[in-house]
């Protein structure tokens, strides 16, 4: 065992040894000192405020600021995607702007902003409805012409008691005479007339729009419809819609309101039309030219938006990023505290040490920066907590590192599982992937990314992009492994070549075409790489590889088990817990490879010799009928070693914790 304590460390083996770190910052260069180490990442602060609120925190308006700032940042952003801008390359970090400049231009530009939006709203809105106005003027008229001429020539046919004055009084005229009868009665009595609203109202509430009018007015209205040419956007909703241009001919002043009413609890818009036809002209006239008008003013307000959009695109990741890093830099102070004389900043956090003269060059270029007169001081804690967990890691191993921390991640100074998982993790799915033309299609994706990643690292990709960027490497050893287990399969998109030579067997006549193994005679040495191509296409060919694939599954998964309790030996030498391996490495072993181990050196056995003997039922019986057969004494040494770890595993090693635990607290 001494050989293994005298080896050199190892980086990946286990975590950063790490040392607890005390900062004592002067106010003027915390700030600063906080953003460089923020850069170097190399430490880890402790929040010293933990029992305070956020609201309570020294440095809480500063947040809020960059809080506030981050939503202009939004807002710009949003309206940047509404109006269809191409995204630029990210210009690289250049902190030209303090956080105040910051403040002030982003709040120029969001009013500018703003302001563009409710002018170009207006705008929009008073476009909309010219439009409207335009298309009701082309559809009434029609109607209004066409109603004319009906007055006219129906004028003669009225009947006498329409102009009787002593058999109806004025009174009750209005309410039971029809609408054309008190258009056409003559005398003083016919002080109102009939009259008319024009409109247009949306095509899917038309139906109950007049439902209600004839209601309303007791069916003494002539509703008149004709749908638009096309659809147009409403000036309250702002949505393309289908809308239908209405007139409405009624009599009285309360039928007038009641109308104007059920029109606004519709959303239809009414417009006003002259009778006249040389006002309509006229009208047309004025409607055109406000429209065409509009049209020009738009598109100079859309194009001076444009542009000022596209300035602000041009500097949108760089803004954000300080942004980002200003809200870093306040919400790591706010884990800090204030010295008695409330001129210096104390921090405390955990560093590896390897990092500590980085860390210090980075704390005195602070101090020359900010023109401090005293410098940051730096000295090393002795603190009875545990220190987290540290990998250095790089652009090739970060990648497995995530994979194995998204399981869990190790104690302090525990053996790194993502060391092995390099190699295990990508060859484990090339056993199950197994295709080398698949693979290869795979191989050219992962050297694509490889080659364009000085590229593609400094673009915007998207959340399935970026998955597959980050995992660049991963995706290349996958490839590797899934050729590799290809050719041993002998399967190219499932077409086996005979790539390293001709098969070993042929067959013995000529009507062994569907015959099993049995029907094929061996007539030269065995096929040198890989699955013999003549098993392709017999009846034996699914349990053949099914059976080859599902045993070699079982012993790369009893190794990968072994391996990692192997692991755990190596962890509780590390941390010298003779527990852990007496009650939990021991029994562990024995158990997995009292029935695992067993099977695996079974099926070795048989590959090796050429048994035809059935696996599955040694191993039912083992249990089932342990003693039928007293000659196979190995079993039944194993099936006993494998119940005995069952308890020695479970039970001895919390009844001892519970033991020491009351040993300390007595």
């Amino acid at each position: 065992m001494e050989r293994f304590d005298n080896l050199p460390e190892m980086d990946l083996m286990r975590s950063e040894k790490m040392g607890s770190v005390q900062l004592i910052m002067p106010v003027e260069s915390a700030q600063r000192a906080v953003l460089y180490l923020g850069d170097l990442g190399l430490l880890q602060f402790q929040d010293l405020n933990a029992d305070k609120s956020p609201f309570q925190r020294t440095f809480v308006n500063q947040v809020k600021r960059c809080g506030e700032m981050s939503r202009k940042l939004r807002f710009f952003k949003d309206q940047i995607h509404k109006a269809g801008l191409m995204s630029s390359a990210r210009p690289p970090l250049q902190l030209d702007l303090d956080l105040q400049e910051l403040e002030v231009l982003l709040a120029e530009h969001e009013h500018e902003l703003i302001e563009m939006n409710n002018n170009s709203e207006k705008l929009r809105q008073t476009y909309n409805e010219m439009l409207e106005l335009k298309m009701v003027l082309q559809k009434a008229v029609g109607f209004l012409v066409s109603s004319n001429g009906h007055s006219a020539a129906e004028e003669t046919e009225l009947d006498d008691r329409v102009y009787s004055n002593g058999d109806y009084a004025d009174s009750d005229y209005a309410d039971t005479a029809s609408l054309l009868e008190q258009e056409m009665r003559p005398g003083p009595s016919n002080q109102s007339g009939l009259r008319f609203i024009s409109g247009i109202i949306s095509k899917a509430k038309v139906l109950n729009f007049e439902r209600m009018l004839f209601r309303a007015t007791r069916g003494n209205m002539l509703f008149n419809q004709a749908p638009t040419d096309e659809q147009i956007v409403d000036p309250v909703s702002t949505e393309m819609v289908e809308k239908i241009v209405f007139v409405v001919f009624f009599s009285g002043e309360q039928a007038r309101t009641k109308i104007l009413k059920i029109c606004e609890a519709f959303g239809a818009n009414s417009y006003p039309v002259p009778e006249d036809t040389t006002k309509q002209r006229q009208l047309m006239r004025e409607v055109l030219s406000r429209l065409s008008e509009l049209e020009v003013t738009l598109d100079a307000g859309i194009r001076h938006r444009n542009n000022a959009l596209s300035s602000i695109e041009s500097q949108l990741p760089k803004w954000t990023n300080m942004v980002r890093r200003e809200k870093a830099v306040y919400d790591t102070l706010n884990m800090l505290n204030f010295d008695v004389t409330k001129k210096c900043l104390v921090g405390e956090g955990w560093c590896p040490i390897f990092a500590k003269p980085q860390i210090q060059e980075a704390l005195q270029r602070a101090t020359f920066d900010s023109n401090s007169q005293v410098g940051i001081i730096f000295h090393a804690m002795d603190v009875v907590e545990s220190p987290p967990t540290h990998f250095r890691t790089n652009r090739f191993t970060s990648a497995f590192q995530e994979i194995v921390d998204a399981y869990g991640v190790a104690i302090y100074q525990e053996a790194n599982p993502a060391v092995y998982a390099i190699v295990t993790f990508p060859f484990l799915f090339a056993v199950m992937f197994g295709d080398w033309g698949h693979g290869i299609c795979l191989l050219m994706g992962a050297l694509f990314l490889i080659a364009r990643e000085s590229k593609l690292g400094s673009q915007k990709l998207g959340s399935f992009m970026e998955m597959l960027f980050g995992g660049r490497y991963v995706l290349l050893l996958m490839s590797l492994f899934s050729i590799y287990c290809g050719l041993i399969y002998n399967e190219f998109f499932s077409v086996p070549f005979h790539i390293f030579g001709l098969s070993a067997y042929k067959c013995r006549d000529t009507t062994c075409s569907d015959a099993t193994s049995i029907g094929l005679v061996k007539v030269r040495d065995a096929y040198p790489f890989g699955v013999d191509p003549s098993w392709r296409g017999s009846r034996s060919e699914l349990p053949f590889l099914n059976s080859l694939k599902m045993k070699m599954s079982i012993l790369l998964g009893v190794t990968q088990m072994n391996l990692g309790i192997i692991l755990g030996y190596f962890n509780a030498r590390f941390f010298r817990s003779s527990l852990d391996i007496w009650y939990q490495f021991v029994p562990q072993m024995i158990f997995l490879n009292s029935l695992f181990g067993y099977l695996s050196l079974l099926i070795i056995i048989k590959w090796c010799t050429g048994s035809q003997a059935d696996l599955y039922h040694v191993m039912i019986y083992m249990f089932l009928s342990p003693f039928e057969d007293l000659v196979d004494i190995l079993q039944i040494i194993l099936l006993f070693a494998a119940l005995v770890a069952v308890p020695w595993m479970l039970f001895p090693k919390p009844f001892i914790l519970k033991k020491h635990h009351s040993e300390d607290t007595v």
